[in-house]
């Protein structure tokens, strides 16, 4: 289950940086040690974990990526959860989200 609280904390972190409202999101994933940051730069945004860098991406190809991910995620597995407040943020998360992403 905390795959959801994660992927809901990834989308609600990088939808000021999308947006234009920041310039650096930091995400740890719930209950790991995982961790990446995303900078933006002249050429995109930078995205580096904590072992380096790992790629300099456009923000509208992360931002339909992560989408696109999210979406899968919840299309395939969400149904699955029993209902309660994960499900319910997760949903809420992704539809703001989508707005964000189509707003780009």
């Amino acid at each position: 289950m905390m795959i959801y609280v994660s992927v809901t904390e990834l989308m609600d972190c990088l939808c000021g940086l999308i947006q234009g409202r920041t310039g650096s999101a930091s995400f740890t994933g719930a209950e790991t040690s995982f961790e990446m940051t995303f900078r933006k730069m002249a050429k995109g945004i930078r995205v580096a974990s904590s072992s380096g860098p790992v790629a300099v991406v456009r923000p509208a190809v992360l931002a339909r990526t992560t989408l696109s991910a999210a979406e899968e995620l919840a299309r395939l597995h969400l149904d699955g959860l029993p209902p309660d407040g994960v499900a319910d943020d997760y949903v809420a998360a992704l539809k703001k989200f989508r707005l964000t992403v189509n707003a780009c």
